[in-house]
């Protein structure tokens, strides 16, 4: 039988990431691919005591059908981790646990902002470079994509001015407005790259004198190696961002747990999403995930993860300095003759760019014949990409495997230059 499809499916591509992890699962290959979180971190022991105590305190709960909220003590909790958290950084947010959306992942909420603010050809704006999974979440609803220039400081104001309408005249009136703009401010995936307080400030005015929607993801915020990031954009200004975060960073990515927090306003069209799509998130994960946080585990598991993630940054950073000629060659004019890096501030990516003349894509055989692997840059783009840049992350190898699989990159770039 032949079956009709939706004129949509031609433009759900597989994700480039994930096809390209289907050659790096043989044995001996050193993987800088994945965005995987250590298996290191997982706290395995406490899960094992939250579900003996779930099972045995109310089982009914944890097993029947629930409010598509989400768990309430859990959703409390949320709400008071990010009214703290703000507050430490100088930004009063008053979190409401009524704005707490529970779901399946912070992948689930781009599937529900994208279902409740795009139409087939309405406007989007992203970061660019950008994370895959957001796009392919909007890639469904048909939208333009189009893309806003970054420094390493954040987004550039004046690209967002140009790409906020289409068809604008000349002084900017007229044309279809974006519907909003898709930000990871935090160690973005992927580039590593956190945005200045400067372009915050900035950001949030701009976009609050154009009216235009924030969607602010922060998977890895809580990454941090030296110091925490500024305050969210979405305490500056409350009723114009949605906000997405996750546990499976800092707990377990098995259990498919995230959360958003939403104006008053949107909540209830986002709710409305959330039960078309699956009724509610698993009952029983969400309270296990409360029971490990509730008596202030996070506080003593999550400074263990910036510690090791910290030393594993730190060994990568370190190898490319043995392995390459310096960042210093680039104040020297040289940089196209060999490879340029960057320093994330926390979370699990760096982002290198090759020699002059090597395409990521053809040296990527030539790396995983000699047993590394990594992401070519180029699919992290809306348009036409960088084909020198890579994606390393640094979480999963142990440090003798990072000097290792660095030093296997550097013979398989040479190969290809000779």
């Amino acid at each position: 039988m032949e079956w009709n499809l939706a004129a949509r499916v031609e433009k759900m591509n597989p994700s480039a990431i994930w096809e390209i992890l289907k050659g790096t699962e043989r044995p001996g290959i050193i993987s800088f691919a994945g965005g995987f979180p250590s298996p290191h971190s997982f706290p395995v022991s406490q899960f094992k005591a939250a579900c003996d105590h779930v099972l045995r305190t109310d089982p009914t709960g944890a097993l029947q059908y629930a409010g598509s909220e989400g768990f309430s003590p859990l959703r409390e909790m949320v709400a008071q981790q990010l009214r703290d958290q703000s507050a430490s950084l100088g930004v009063a947010w008053n979190v409401d646990p009524s704005q707490v959306l529970i779901t399946n992942g912070s992948q689930q909420g781009l599937d529900l902002v994208a279902k409740v603010l795009l139409d087939p050809g309405s406007r989007v704006l992203v970061e660019s470079p950008t994370y895959l999974g957001a796009v392919a979440a909007f890639v469904a609803m048909e939208p333009e994509i189009v893309s806003v220039s970054n420094s390493q400081d954040g987004v550039d104001i004046n690209s967002l001015r140009e790409s906020f309408r289409r068809n604008a005249n000349q002084n900017g009136i007229g044309g279809d407005a974006a519907r909003f703009l898709y930000v990871l401010p935090n160690f973005q995936n992927p580039t590593g790259r956190t945005m200045s307080e400067a372009c915050r400030v900035e950001l949030s005015d701009e976009s609050k004198r154009l009216g235009l929607p924030l969607i602010e993801d922060n998977p890895y915020g809580d990454i941090w190696f030296e110091s925490p990031p500024p305050a969210p954009l979405t305490a500056r200004n409350p009723e114009s961002c949605i906000y997405l975060g996750s546990f499976s960073k800092l707990l377990a990515p098995g259990l498919r747990m995230g959360f958003m927090v939403a104006p008053k306003s949107i909540y209830p069209n986002l709710l409305q999403a959330k039960q078309a799509s699956d009724l509610h998130s698993a009952s029983f994960n969400q309270r296990l995930i409360f029971e490990v946080m509730k008596d202030g585990f996070l506080n003593t598991h999550v400074p263990a993860i910036r510690n090791r993630y910290r030393a594993q940054r730190d060994a990568m950073l370190q190898a490319l300095e043995e392995n390459f000629q310096s960042n210093e060659s680039k104040e020297q004019g040289t940089s196209s003759q060999t490879v340029e890096w960057n320093k994330p501030a926390g979370g699990m990516f760096i982002w290198a760019r090759l020699p002059e003349g090597i395409n990521a894509y053809k040296l990527l055989p030539k790396a995983i014949e000699l047993g590394v692997a990594f992401v070519p840059g180029a699919p992290f783009f809306t348009g036409p990409g960088d084909e020198r840049a890579i994606r390393l992350s640094y979480v999963n190898p142990t440090v003798t495997e990072i000097h290792e699989g660095v030093k296997r990159l550097a013979t398989a770039i040479e190969s290809i230059r000779a």
